[in-house]
């Protein structure tokens, strides 16, 4: 399932990093991302990116602040 998403949303095929580590890091990105956006409660990935993309900066923050603390 991950690689069709990889596949089709990221069109991963198509990307050029074909020598050394390139392939393995792309692709760990990309898993990150689906990952990330599956927590998130995205159902739908390519849309999450899409409404990403247009809000990069909400999506910095998310990713490099703290999880609250619960008390």
């Amino acid at each position: 399932m991950i690689h069709h998403v990889r596949d089709v949303t990221f069109r991963e095929d198509l990307h050029q990093a074909r020598t050394s580590n390139g392939p393995a890091v792309m692709a760990t990105l990309r898993n990150t991302a689906i990952g990330w956006h599956r927590t998130t409660g995205a159902t739908n990935i390519a849309r999450a990116i899409r409404q990403a993309n247009r809000r990069s900066h909400d999506l910095i923050t998310a990713v490099t602040s703290g999880y609250p603390r619960t008390q």
